[in-house]
C-alpha cells in the first residue's frame, strides 16, 4: 500500500471519537484559546525535558508535514546532558526562541522525562501571553500546562509527543493511530467526544467546566509555587506511572489537604501504572480505594480508566477549554465545547 495514501486514509477516518458540530459553550471562559492551526502553519519541535535524537522524531515530522503543516526542529533536539535534552541553558534558550518566534503557531515537546521545573522560572512568557500559541505534550510537560493556566490563562494541549509516533504506520494498532490523529483534531479546532467504559467505582453525574490537570506527581509537586494549579469549579484529570501505591496515597492527600479536591466540578482518573509492593510491606489499598477515600465527602462525578496517560490510548485533551463530563451506568463521555 502506498505509504502516503495509508496515512491519509486514517487522517479522515474519525476512529474512536466523533465530531460534535453545532455546539457552542453556554458559559464564557476567561481562558485565552490560541488560534487553531491551518495548513501551512508551523509547528516547532523542542525538548525542554529529556534527551531525544533527531532520528527518533522523524516519524512525527513526516506525519505533521503530511497533515499540511511546516515543521521547525529546535536546536535542543539531539543535544544531550546526561538524561536531559541539553544543558538547562540550552533547553531554556531553545524553548524561549520558539515562544518568541511569531512564525511558530504551536510548540510540540518531543518527549517528557524530567527537566522543565529546572527552567520554568527563567522563561519569559510575555510574547506568548500577548499572542497565544499551542504548547503540546504530557507527563513532565504538565509543568507548562499548570504554569500557563495559572499564570497566563492560556489553553494548552495535553497529548502524546514525538516519541510516541510509530515508525511504521502500516504496523500501528488502530488505537495508537486514533490517539495520534486526535492531536490533529484538537489543533485544528474540531470539537471532540471521547468515551470510556463503565467502571464499578465510577460516581455518576454530569459536570461542565474548564478542563485542567495532567500528571499527578507534577501537579502535587507544584503546590505552593507560582505554577500551582487552581481547580475550583473545574474538571480535573489525573494520570501517573511508575509510582508505588503509598506514593499515590501521599500525593492524593496533598491534593486533598491543599483544597484541590474540595470544589471540583468533576474528576477524571486516567491510567495509573503502579509499581508492585514489597512483599513485606503490602499497602493494602487499590488505586480506586485511595482516590474514593479522598473524595467520599464530595458529590461531584468521578470516572476511572479514562483514555489518558502513559499508555497507548492517550487522547489529546485541551487544557483550559470548557468540556462536559457525563458519567452514567453505560459509561463516560467527555465533550469539548470549543
Amino acid at each position: 500500500m502506498n505509504r502516503k495514501y495509508f496515512i491519509s486514509s486514517f487522517i479522515t477516518s474519525g476512529l474512536v471519537f466523533s465530531s460534535l458540530k453545532g455546539w457552542t459553550a453556554p458559559v464564557e471562559s476567561n481562558i485565552k484559546i490560541p488560534k487553531y492551526l491551518q495548513p501551512g502553519d508551523t509547528i516547532g519541535i523542542t525538548s525542554p525535558a529529556g534527551y531525544i535524537s533527531a532520528e527518533e522524531i522523524r516519524p512525527a515530522v513526516a506525519l505533521m508535514e503530511n497533515w499540511g503543516f511546516k515543521v521547525q526542529i529546535g536546536a535542543a533536539i539531539g543535544k544531550k546532558d546526561y538524561t536531559f535534552g541539553g544543558t538547562d541553558e540550552e533547553r531554556r534558550a531553545d524553548l524561549q526562541q520558539m515562544i518568541d518566534n511569531p512564525d511558530i503557531a504551536a510548540i510540540m515537546c518531543a518527549r517528557g522525562g524530567y527537566g522543565l521545573v529546572r527552567i520554568i522560572d527563567q522563561l519569559n512568557f510575555e510574547k506568548i501571553a500577548r499572542h497565544p500559541k499551542w504548547i503540546i505534550g504530557f507527563s513532565d510537560i504538565t509543568v507548562l500546562h499548570c504554569h500557563m493556566n495559572r499564570k497566563y490563562g492560556l489553553a494548552t494541549l495535553h497529548s502524546k509527543m514525538c516519541n510516541s509516533f510509530p515508525s511504521d504506520w502500516t504496523k500501528a494498532e488502530p488505537i495508537q493511530i486514533s490517539t495520534i490523529l486526535s492531536i490533529r483534531q484538537a489543533l485544528t479546532g474540531e470539537e471532540t467526544r471521547y468515551t470510556a467504559a463503565a467502571v464499578i467505582s465510577n460516581r455518576k453525574g454530569r459536570a461542565e467546566g474548564e478542563l485542567v490537570g495532567g500528571n499527578l506527581s507534577i501537579v502535587a509537586s507544584l503546590s505552593g509555587t507560582v505554577s500551582d494549579l487552581a481547580t475550583k469549579g473545574k474538571i480535573l484529570f489525573l494520570e501517573d506511572t511508575g509510582e508505588y501505591l503509598y506514593s499515590l496515597d501521599r500525593m492524593f492527600w496533598n491534593l486533598k489537604r491543599t483544597g484541590k479536591l474540595s470544589h471540583l466540578a468533576g474528576l477524571i482518573i486516567g491510567s495509573f501504572k503502579v509499581k508492585p509492593d514489597d512483599p513485606d510491606e503490602i499497602f493494602g489499598k487499590s488505586v480506586y480505594d485511595i482516590i474514593m477515600e479522598k473524595v467520599k465527602e464530595f458529590d461531584y462525578p468521578v470516572c476511572f480508566d479514562f483514555p489518558v496517560g502513559h499508555q497507548r490510548n492517550n487522547f489529546a485533551l485541551k487544557c483550559g477549554v470548557r468540556h462536559v463530563l457525563t458519567i452514567s451506568m453505560e459509561g463516560t463521555t467527555l465533550d469539548s465545547l470549543n
